[in-house]
């Protein structure tokens, strides 16, 4: 079985500047995207949980929540219904704010 692979905000933003093909998906609530967000991030709302679920088992997801734990469990859930290549970014917008965009507000 696949693993989560941990990174942190700053190995995102470094796939972010290459180009690398994923999606990203903020499993935070929409209150918490309200407040603070990463650019080309995507909501994990219903219509984008059933989308990915039956899309490509081998695309490449990086999921974020707030500091990590959330998307982790996210990632997880993914890792068993077949997904391969999963990532966690382990700090969360938290670690994006303090590492690699201080103008996205912490909270």
């Amino acid at each position: 079985m696949a693993e989560v692979r941990e990174i942190p905000a700053t190995v995102l933003k470094a796939m972010l500047d290459r180009g690398d093909a994923f999606q990203l998906i903020d499993v935070r609530s929409p209150a918490e995207r309200d407040v603070a967000a990463i650019p080309g991030s995507k909501l994990l709302d219903q219509a984008a949980y059933d989308s990915l679920i039956q899309g490509d088992p081998e695309a490449t997801l990086v999921f974020h929540c707030h500091h990590g734990d959330r998307s982790r469990q996210a990632a997880w859930h993914f890792i068993q219904h077949g997904f391969e290549s999963i990532y966690n970014v382990s700090d969360g917008i938290d670690g994006w704010s303090r590492e690699v965009d201080p103008s996205v507000p912490r909270y």
